[in-house]
């Protein structure tokens, strides 16, 4: 990398590197969040929900250990990037970039390849494309994240139109129902990301980024910042459980992110991630 001018400049080839880094990393380790969070909860549960919590936390002792997925299901790999105005890229194109990253890191890791044609089901071979989202922000430096989404739980996901009129209470009731009609199926206690707003596709990435953020960290909105402590609360007092199993922890955590939408329409979309939270972040 280097200056021009006022323009930095960024050549495509160290995108690929720091991805190729990012998703290896990823794919044989929890987040530090995520790890404190089920130790906290292996403290307040009993009997097979504890278990399940104890086998979890040594599988990832493990996998980060001997450097092997700490899941069978590696995921499609998400990508947010955003890349400030005074960055310059050069090089092959950005999407291309970041497709060999994931190529090489998943075949050098020895990951599952999940990625395949949606109608024939051919497999690509190689876990890409990857799934790239991009912003433009001020400054001249790249902010990157990776995200593997396994899809046990983006299956469990799903997308309403509520009315204006259903407001808070309407958005606390269906990421309830969400979570209760999921069940067991996305590897409890799960990580809940909330979108809240926005329009019908932007809404889903909203929840999508919401799963980037710190498990644990609330929204700087005091009214947002409420709906996260009640929906978790009102997800946990399902005990639905580690696993299934009943106890105290269904959730991890519930994170919301917000943007403004039309005065006819309330979008509200949740994206549920597993136990198994997994993102690297880096700047470059």
């Amino acid at each position: 990398m280097f200056y021009n001018g006022r323009m930095r400049i960024v050549d495509t080839k160290e995108i690929t590197e720091v991805v190729a880094h990012m998703a290896a990393r990823a794919g044989v380790s929890l987040t530090e969040a995520c790890r404190s969070s089920l130790e906290e909860a292996r403290k307040r549960e009993e009997g097979a929900a504890a278990f399940a919590l104890q086998i979890a936390l040594e599988n990832e002792k493990i996998a980060r250990r001997e450097k092997m997925p700490v899941c069978q299901d590696t995921g499609m790999a998400v990508v947010l990037m955003e890349i400030g105005q005074d960055v310059s890229l050069r090089g092959i194109p950005l999407s291309e970039a970041v497709n060999e990253g994931v190529r090489r890191a998943y075949r050098e890791g020895s990951f599952r390849m999940s990625i395949c044609d949606p109608l024939t089901r051919a497999n690509t071979g190689d876990n890409t494309p990857a799934h790239l989202h991009t912003e433009i922000v001020e400054g001249d430096k790249i902010d990157i994240v990776f995200l593997p989404k396994g899809f046990g739980s983006e299956n469990m996901s799903a997308l309403k139109m509520l009315t204006p009129a259903e407001g808070r209470e309407g958005i606390l009731r269906f990421v309830e129902e969400t979570v209760k009609t999921a069940g067991s199926r996305p590897c409890p206690p799960v990580y809940v990301g909330v979108g809240i707003g926005g329009s019908f596709d932007s809404c889903a990435f909203l929840a999508k980024k919401a799963l980037t953020r710190e498990l644990g960290k609330r929204h700087p909105r005091e009214d947002v910042a409420s709906i996260e402590e009640d929906a978790l609360a009102r997800i946990n007092a399902l005990h639905i459980g580690p696993q299934g199993f009943g106890g105290k922890t269904t959730a991890l955590g519930v994170s919301c992110e917000i943007a403004p939408t039309h005065i006819a329409g309330l979008p509200v979309a949740v994206n549920i991630q597993c136990h198994c939270v997994r993102c690297v972040k880096e700047t470059i």
